[in-house]
């Protein structure tokens, strides 16, 4: 997947003599904390075969009582920022109470918090944007002398912890297995529902912790902030290569799947593409990715209804693998 990344890279270098350079690496680093850390969440919702099309809404109430902390209540900054993440770890903790404990379809639950969040975002702010000011943009301002800022580094160290936590620890393993097949989880003894409760909590989270990254970039809190935001992060870890299925997925690969789809958006402004354009290739480039995932499902054996009925004779099935005597 970095591969992919870097040829997309040079590609627009190639296209634009201003594109290589360190100030547009920089600037893209410093465009991405937010997609970064909601992604990370995103990928481990999806690897359990669950959704969480709420995490956009979810980030604008976070900012907007982040944003109402500081200017209206007078809250110093650490404890606004406190409230900005205990705000997303609630939301996602009653995505998954709901999702998990009384087995409603985390599709529905989801969406049905993307509107209850906005709607308290909008009664937060009255609906208008609160201009915090500088006091809050220190956080997503480069470093002098290094381009990056620190709201990347904690991006990135985010990415690391949650791909350690997935790839070596025994939650990581449990989320995968739910994922692949939960009645054998079940059946081995295992019950699932904390940790997928857990996975809901931690998108949550991780998207307050975007809510203050967002925050501090504008230096102000918008009610409309994080409008498809969920579409952007499901896109990312798709392009990442995570399964929508459940069951595979990489933290690590999601990270590049967002710095291919803001190395598309810069390098398509950059070579003067109108807004139109910039979507058409960028929505080509996420179907592609999920027939992507399909062509693999299908060539593993997993039933795919549409790619079956695409490549396989109706006495035909999937390619059957070989094993050796």
């Amino acid at each position: 997947m970095g591969i992919i990344w870097l040829v997309v890279f040079f590609v627009f270098g190639a296209c634009s003599e201003h594109f290589l350079t360190w100030r547009t690496l920089g600037s893209l680093a410093n465009r991405i904390p937010t997609l970064t850390v909601v992604s990370a969440g995103m990928t481990l919702v999806l690897i359990t075969g669950g959704i969480d099309l709420s995490v956009g809404s979810v980030l604008g109430l976070g900012g907007a009582i982040f944003g109402a902390a500081i200017v209206d209540w007078h809250w110093p900054l650490w404890a606004a920022v406190g409230v900005c993440l205990g705000v997303g770890l609630a939301a996602g903790f009653v995505n998954g109470l709901l999702s998990v404990r009384l087995g409603i379809p985390s599709f529905i639950v989801t969406l049905g918090m993307l509107e209850i969040a906005r709607g308290l975002a909008y009664l937060t702010t009255h609906s208008q944007t609160k201009y915090i000011g500088a006091a809050v943009e220190g956080l997503a301002r480069p470093i002098p002398g290094f381009g990056f800022s620190p709201a990347f580094l904690i991006a990135v160290a985010t990415v690391v912890v949650t791909q350690l936590i997935l790839s070596r620890s025994m939650f990581g393993r449990y989320l995968i297995a739910i994922g692949a097949n939960e009645v054998a989880v079940r059946l081995a003894g295992i019950n699932p529902r904390p940790a997928k409760i857990a996975t809901f909590a931690l998108i949550g989270f991780l998207t307050g912790v975007g809510a203050v990254f967002h925050t501090c970039r504008l230096g102000s809190s918008d009610p409309n902030a994080g409008v498809g935001l969920e579409l952007s992060a499901i896109a990312a870890v798709v392009i990442g290569g995570t399964s929508l299925l459940g069951g595979r997925g990489s933290v690590l690969s999601s990270f590049f799947g967002v710095l291919i789809i803001a190395t598309l958006e810069a390098g398509l402004a950059q070579v003067g593409a109108t807004e139109p354009v910039k979507r058409v290739v960028t929505g080509t480039v996420i179907v592609l990715a999920v027939i992507l995932d399909a062509w693999r499902h299908y060539l593993a054996g997993v039933k795919f209804p549409i790619l079956n009925r695409l490549f396989s004779s109706p006495s035909s099935g999937p390619p059957q693998r070989v094993h050796a005597p």
